[in-house]
C-alpha cells in the first residue's frame, strides 16, 4: 500500500494515498461535520457528490476551501480543519440549506433524527440570514409505502446513489436545473407508478424528512379504539433486536419480553409472533424445494419472503417468474391463518379481525395492499407499521420501556423455533429451510443443525451443503444489486444452484428500511445479527417442523404441506410488470 505524509492541524500523520481528507482526519479523531457524505463500508459505496460543502477545510496553497469528503490527500499536504474561515463557510452553507427548507420540524417524522437539524445545532445556528423564494414541490404518497416530500430535499443524492449504485433499481435521478432541481422518478412520475421496489433503503439514508415511511400509526390507534374489532398484532424477528436502540440500548440487544409487554399495554387483543408463520413458511418452502429436486423440476428455487425483492424480479426479470417459490411471505401467511384458522377457533368473524404487522420493512406496507393477498374477500393483513412506528407508539403512550417486565407471546400463534428467528438476517431463510429439508431427505439422520457456511454479511456468497448423498449448491444475496448479478447469471445459464435466498436490504431484514436509522454505520447490522443468532441458540426447538403448534395446525386445518388448503391460503402468484 502506497503511503503519503500529510499534516492536519499541525499533526503529522502517514495515511494511504487513496484516502480523502475526511478519512485522514478520522484517523486522528478529528471531527469534520458532514451532511451529504455517506460511507457504507460493508457494501463499498460512498456518496461522492460533495454537494452540501458542510465539510470544507483549508489546504495550504489552495485558494478555495476544499470539501474534505471528496478531496484526495497527497504527499506533503497541509490541512487546517478548524480555522475561522472554514467554520464560517460551513455555517453559511448550512444556513443556505435551511433557508430553502420547510420549518415544520416539530411535526416531521424525522424530527430528532434529521441530520440537517443536528448539524445546525452542532454549528450553533440560531438565525438564518438569508431569505427569499423557497422551492416547493407536491407531496407524493402514491406508493402506500414511502412518503416523498421533495420540498425537504437538500440534493445530497444519497437516495440516488443507494437506489442506482447499490440496489440497481434506477427509480431516482436528478431532474431539471437551477432552482427547479429535484431528485425523483423520471418525468416526475409518482413513485407508486415506477419500478421502485419500496425497499426503503432511500428512506434509510435520507438525511432529512424528504423520504420517510407512510405513517400508519393513526390507523392502529383507531383500530384499537374500535370495540367491535379484535385487533391482533404480530412482530417480525428482526424487530426484537433493534427496537431497543430507540430507547438507548445497544444494537442487537434482545428485548422480546419488554416488547411483548408494551404491545399488550397498548391494548392489542392478542400479541403473536411472526416467527410462528416463519416456521409455517419453512414447512411449505422446504416441501416445494424437495419436490423440485426429487422430481427434476425447475431449479433453482428462490425464496419469496421479501416483497421488495419480489417486485424487483417482476419488473426486471419477468422471464424468470417460474423459479421463485410460490410461498407468501411469513407475515402474509400469518394474516391468512389468523383470519381463517384462529378466528374460527375463537368463534370470531374474520371480517371483525384486524391484523397489524410490526415489520422492519417499508415494502411490507406495499405488500399488504397487493390485491391477490387475500382469501374469500378478506385481506390477509390490514395494517403494517415499522419498528420506528412502534417505537413512536410506545413513547406516545408514556411507557418506560426499559422498566417493563418481560411477557410471553400468546398462543397458539406465538410459539416458534430458532429456525424462524434467523429469518431476520441474511442467509437465515435458506438455513432454516435446510434444517427441515435435511431431516425430510434423510429420514431424520442429520448430524448438524447449524449451517455456518451460509452465514455472513457478504453481499453475495455461495456454499455447497451436503445432505446425505446430495450436494446442494446454495447462493445467498443481500442487496438488490447483488440479486441482479445472480439473476443475470441464471438468465445466461451460467448457474447450477439448487436454491437461492435473496433479501433486498443489506444484511437482510435487520437492515430493513423501517428499522432504527443506522446513519450509514453498517457495523450496527452485525450486532443485530449477533442478537438474532443468540436467540436461535437459546431456543429448545430449533427446527421448524418440530414446532408443536405448527404440527397441530396441519392436523386440524391445513392437512399437509403443499396440500389444497395450504395452496389456497399460503401460496400466491407473480405478475410481469413494466420496466
Amino acid at each position: 500500500m502506497v503511503m503519503v505524509n500529510i499534516t492536519i492541524n499541525n499533526k503529522e500523520i502517514q495515511v494511504p494515498a487513496d484516502f480523502t481528507i475526511l478519512q485522514a482526519a478520522e484517523t486522528l479523531n478529528i471531527k469534520i461535520p458532514t451532511l451529504c457524505h455517506l460511507d457504507l463500508h460493508n457494501i463499498k459505496m460512498v456518496n461522492k457528490v460533495a454537494s452540501c460543502r458542510a465539510c470544507v477545510v483549508e489546504v495550504e496553497g489552495r485558494r478555495n476551501l476544499a470539501p474534505a469528503c471528496s478531496t484526495p490527500v497527497y504527499e506533503g499536504m497541509k490541512i487546517k480543519t478548524d480555522t475561522i474561515r472554514s467554520i464560517k463557510a460551513r455555517r453559511t452553507m448550512v444556513e443556505l440549506l435551511i433557508s430553502d427548507h420547510p420549518k415544520d420540524c416539530l411535526v416531521c417524522l424525522k424530527n430528532q433524527e434529521c441530520e440537517l437539524q443536528k448539524i445546525s445545532a452542532d454549528l450553533g445556528i440560531k438565525q438564518v440570514h438569508y431569505e427569499g423564494e423557497m422551492s416547493l414541490f407536491p407531496v407524493d404518497m402514491s406508493s402506500k409505502a414511502i412518503y416523498r416530500d421533495s420540498s425537504k430535499c437538500i440534493l445530497c443524492r444519497r437516495c440516488e446513489t443507494m437506489c442506482n449504485e447499490v440496489q440497481t433499481v434506477h427509480a431516482l435521478s436528478g431532474l431539471d436545473r437551477g432552482f427547479d432541481t429535484v431528485v425523483g422518478p423520471a418525468f416526475h412520475a409518482p413513485l407508486g407508478e415506477t419500478v421502485c421496489t419500496f425497499c426503503g433503503q432511500c428512506v434509510a439514508v435520507c438525511p432529512t424528512g424528504a423520504l420517510v415511511e407512510i405513517d400508519n400509526v393513526s390507523k392502529v390507534w383507531n383500530a384499537l379504539a374500535d370495540k367491535s374489532k379484535t385487533v391482533v398484532v404480530q412482530v417480525a424477528p428482526a424487530v426484537r433486536v433493534a427496537i431497543g436502540e430507540l430507547f438507548g440500548l445497544e444494537p442487537g440487544t434482545v428485548v422480546t419480553g419488554k416488547m411483548v409487554s408494551a404491545l399488550k399495554n397498548l391494548g392489542f387483543s392478542y400479541v403473536f409472533d411472526t416467527n410462528f408463520a416463519a416456521d409455517l413458511t419453512i414447512m411449505e418452502e422446504a416441501h416445494e424445494m424437495i419436490n423440485r429436486i426429487q422430481n427434476n423440476k425447475k431449479l433453482p428455487i428462490l425464496t419469496s419472503c421479501c416483497p421488495a425483492w419480489v417486485k424487483f424480479f417482476e419488473h426486471q426479470f419477468p422471464d424468470l417468474l417460474d423459479i421463485p417459490s410460490s410461498c407468501k411471505s411469513p407475515h402474509e401467511m400469518f394474516g391468512a391463518i389468523t383470519k381463517h384458522y384462529f378466528a374460527k377457533k375463537m368463534n370470531i368473524d374474520p371480517k371483525d379481525v384486524v391484523v397489524v404487522s410490526v415489520m422492519p420493512c417499508v415494502a411490507k406496507k406495499y405488500e399488504a395492499e397487493r390485491p391477490e393477498l387475500e382469501y374469500g374477500g378478506v385481506k390477509d393483513v390490514d395494517v403494517v407499521i415499522t419498528t420506528r412506528e412502534l417505537g413512536r407508539m410506545i413513547k406516545e403512550a408514556g411507557m418506560n420501556f426499559l422498566m417493563l417486565e418481560d411477557s410471553e407471546y400468546d398462543n397458539p400463534l406465538g410459539e416458534s423455533s430458532g429456525a424462524a428467528q434467523i429469518f431476520g438476517t441474511t442467509g437465515g431463510v435458506i438455513e432454516a429451510a435446510l434444517r427441515t429439508a435435511a431431516v425430510q431427505l434423510t429420514g431424520g439422520a442429520i448430524d448438524k443443525i447449524d449451517y455456518n457456511e451460509v452465514r455472513g454479511m457478504e453481499g453475495l456468497r455461495e456454499a455447497t451443503v451436503e445432505i446425505g448423498d446430495l450436494k446442494l449448491n446454495i447462493a445467498i444475496a443481500n442487496g438488490l444489486g447483488n440479486a441482479r448479478t445472480l439473476l443475470e447469471n441464471i438468465r445466461k445459464g451460467k448457474s447450477n444452484y439448487h436454491a437461492i435466498e435473496i433479501m433486498a436490504c443489506p444484511g437482510g431484514c435487520i437492515g430493513g428500511g423501517g428499522q432504527p436509522y443506522h446513519h450509514g454505520d453498517l457495523e450496527i447490522l452485525k450486532e443485530r445479527a449477533k442478537g438474532i443468532y443468540a436467540i436461535d441458540q437459546s431456543q429448545s426447538i430449533r427446527m421448524s417442523h418440530e414446532n408443536p403448534y405448527i404440527q397441530d395446525l396441519y392436523k386440524e386445518f391445513l392437512g399437509e404441506p403443499g396440500g389444497e388448503m395450504a395452496h389456497k391460503l399460503l401460496h400466491t402468484k407473480y405478475f410481469e410488470r413494466e420496466k
